[in-house]
């Protein structure tokens, strides 16, 4: 499943959406309509990329678990730390290049991934986007998922009410926004992005008191992304045309959260 960024190409950290590309929203639905885009889970086949001779990367991690931590969206520490979830223990660990490069180029690589998440090609694609995050002011924390100690999951955990995205919706001071790229085509298909979002909705706001809400935006031609998100208690809020898609902006609220 991909909850990948409005305009990937453009978007060092968060969303850089230029003034002269208004966004439109259209509420007043509880649903989405019946969509069609690459999945939450979206099918991808991993190609491998080398890296580039100005970064050296291994693809052995070392102490995956042992990671120092980095910037995080309200200061401390940006390990958010194990969640029990049905599909086992999830541990969001910040990303580190000189380990992780070369995981994440294959999984932008693959076919279905590259359609949305606009990275594919040379590694040094990749290693700027995440470069660009990991030394930027910290409102984006790029971290790879590990499920019972396996990495297969990319996200990017922000400040959505600091991402230009602020200036085209109704947002509230702490919004916290959220993208998923599921990595591995054995890890499609089997209803893991819902989990996954539910547990890692529930950390941010478990970590972020001051956090009303969890919004994303994936894009509307991608159903199963969307199931997901409604799956893990997101609600389906408005239509929202972005430069590079039109998106559907989903929200987990935080005060019926004892209900989902």
């Amino acid at each position: 499943m991909q909850g990948q960024p409005a305009h990937p190409a453009s978007r060092p950290g968060r969303t850089r959406r230029a003034g002269r590309h208004p966004v439109r929203l259209r509420h007043g639905r509880q649903s989405p309509p019946l969509l069609n885009r690459r999945g939450a889970s979206a099918p991808r086949g991993a190609s491998a990329v080398p890296p580039t001779a100005t970064t050296t990367v291994t693809d052995a991690a070392p102490a995956i678990d042992s990671v120092p931590a980095a910037a995080l969206l309200e200061g401390g520490d940006a390990d958010w730390g194990r969640t029990v979830t049905p599909a086992g223990a999830l541990h969001l660990v910040p990303v580190r290049l000189d380990r992780d490069l070369p995981r994440i180029g294959r999984w932008m690589n693959d076919p279905e991934v590259a359609a949305f998440w606009q990275l594919a090609g040379p590694v040094s694609l990749t290693e700027e986007h995440l470069r660009r995050q990991l030394t930027g002011d910290g409102l984006s924390v790029p971290c790879l998922g590990v499920l019972d100690g396996t990495p297969m999951s990319y996200w990017e955990i922000y400040r959505a009410d600091l991402d230009p995205l602020a200036r085209h919706y109704p947002s509230r001071p702490h919004d916290t926004g959220i993208h998923l790229l599921i990595g591995g085509a054995a890890d499609r298909g089997r209803g893991l992005g819902g989990v996954l979002l539910r547990a890692v909705a529930d950390l941010v706001l478990d970590r972020r008191p001051r956090c009303p809400r969890v919004v994303a935006e994936p894009d509307l031609r991608n159903t199963p992304s969307v199931a997901a998100f409604l799956k893990a208690g997101f609600r389906f809020s408005a239509e929202v045309d972005l430069p590079a898609k039109r998106a559907a902006l989903m929200v987990r609220d935080r005060a019926p959260r004892e209900l989902l």
